[in-house]
């Protein structure tokens, strides 16, 4: 069967864990990971990490607040102590905050000091970076990447797991699977997991919006100086801005709330134009090609062109509240079973003691 990613909301709780905690979540993750790696393999330990119902349960194992933001952040701060490079064969980086963006860097002197050849370094430094540029920009859902983990083995595979922070302190987190992405900026979260849908959530990564990237890039690939008309935040919109002057057709837009003050900079446009990209996913790799600049080319597309891009927040079900009713949707309930048994075969495995092993099988249960 194959595993999801996807996404999940969790709320912010202040505060930082307590580094007697923190101790044994490292003790314990190195155990279960090794347990899992030594019956299963690396290969899997990458796979049962990407899915969030697995690593939600992880989390729970090694003893965090089961629904708080702190579960992501301090999980991966626990697993990047916890694996050992040389022995495990799996290397953690990134982290919160200015350890994010330290990953590229990371990847680079991981690589070097394990041999990876330039090309596989430079593959994986572009997951890292592309990862965090589709949820922060493609997926415009008002959630703001504040941290990212990237990991990854000699091979090459790769998992990506990063948390984004809205405005009313949730947390939503992402994850991606190398082995799952066909392509970087459609539909590569093959599940998508949130307690929360939101209105008018911009997915350029949506299948619908395919025709937005196309007619977006070639936007982009002609003169961007054409562009300028439609954005005249200082003067009022005329029907003329609507109109096709050779057709004589008035071609108003089907949704009521476009807007023409979008902030856009057209030495960003210019420098997009001289670069020439091949495709969607170079347009989002030129610098300060951001959030702004790709909804600009999107409203573009669909009020000009009619290529209209997906508008439906990307969520599938519900992370932590399946229900027996099928609302908010149904339980996996295989799924569950599976991350359940592995985990607690992985804990009656570990070398730890008596009295820590009971408690995370309670924890597991509960």
């Amino acid at each position: 069967m194959k595993l999801k990613t996807g996404i999940a909301n969790l709320p912010l709780h202040s505060g930082k864990a307590p580094k007697w905690l923190f101790k044994r979540m490292v003790k314990l993750a190195r155990n279960i990971n090794e347990i899992i790696i030594l019956e299963h393999g690396k290969d899997d330990l990458l796979k049962k990490l990407s899915d969030p119902y697995w690593f939600q349960a992880y989390a729970c194992v090694l003893g965090f607040d089961f629904h708080s933001s702190g579960c992501t952040t301090v999980t991966m701060g626990a697993l990047k102590e916890a694996m050992n490079p040389e022995e495990h064969g799996i290397f953690v980086t990134g982290g919160k905050g200015k350890f994010s963006r330290k990953t590229p860097e990371e990847i680079e002197k991981i690589g070097e000091e394990f041999s990876l050849n330039d090309k596989k370094i430079e593959k994986l430094r572009h997951a890292s970076i592309i990862t965090a540029k589709v949820d922060n920009c493609l997926l415009q859902d008002n959630y703001n990447l504040y941290h990212h983990s990237f990991v990854f083995d000699k091979k090459g595979r790769w998992i990506t797991i990063q948390q984004g922070m809205s405005k009313n302190n949730w947390a939503r987190r992402y994850h991606w699977l190398s082995d799952d992405v066909r392509s970087f900026v459609e539909e590569p979260h093959s599940g998508i997991c949130c307690d929360y849908k939101h209105e008018n959530t911009l997915d350029m990564t949506s299948k619908k919006s395919r025709e937005t990237r196309k007619t977006s890039l070639d936007l982009i690939r002609d003169n961007p100086s054409h562009l300028r008309k439609y954005f005249l935040p200082e003067k009022q919109a005329t029907l003329n801005l609507f109109t096709d002057a050779k057709e004589k057709i008035l071609n108003l837009p089907s949704r009521h709330d476009i807007k023409f003050s979008e902030r856009i900079n057209f030495q960003t446009l210019q420098r997009a134009y001289e670069i020439q990209p091949e495709n969607y996913e170079n347009l989002l790799s030129v610098k300060g090609v951001g959030p702004a600049t790709v909804r600009a080319l999107a409203l573009i597309s669909e009020l000009v062109y009619g290529a209209e891009p997906s508008w439906q927040d990307p969520v599938r079900y519900s992370f932590a509240h399946g229900g027996k009713d099928g609302i908010p949707y149904p339980v996996n309930k295989k799924r569950y079973d599976r991350s359940i048994m592995t985990l607690r075969d992985a804990i009656e495995q570990a070398k730890i003691g008596r009295k820590e092993k009971i408690n995370a099988l309670r924890r597991l249960n509960a």
